[in-house]
């Protein structure tokens, strides 16, 4: 693996960092929820948003936009009419899928436990 830029580029904890940028893009709700269902296999528009309930379009065609300017994704357009268009993950997206992965097995594990920690805070403080 080539790695191209300066250190500081690379750096989370910086604020004008390229990788804090990177993060910022893929660290939302709906770039994870999406890259998980693209992981499965190759979708349309219409599919994704029936993966991903609770996306308006605006959002999904935001998000997309994102993905594949990071180069997560990679969007296929079809000369037919009417147009079709496909997304499917890019090997760099297909190895960020495994750390969600990891995330969504960590969110099914301690899920009880969280769930047990927000109900103890928030009978102990009710107004919070």
């Amino acid at each position: 693996m080539c790695l191209l830029g300066s250190p500081d580029d690379a750096d989370l904890r910086r604020a004008d960092s390229l990788a804090r940028e990177i993060f910022s893009d893929v660290a939302n709700k709906w770039a994870l929820l999406i890259i998980e269902a693209l992981g499965e296999r190759t979708l349309r528009f219409g599919e994704l948003r029936d993966e991903v309930q609770g996306i308006s379009h605006k959002m999904l065609t935001q998000n997309l936009r994102m993905l594949e300017r990071n180069g997560l994704i990679e969007r296929t357009v079809f000369p037919v009419v009417p147009p079709r268009v496909e997304y499917a993950l890019t090997e760099p997206g297909q190895a960020l899928r495994v750390t969600i992965d990891a995330l969504c097995d960590w969110t099914h594990r301690y899920l009880g436990h969280i769930e047990a920690a927000r109900d103890r805070t928030d009978a102990a403080d009710p107004g919070r």
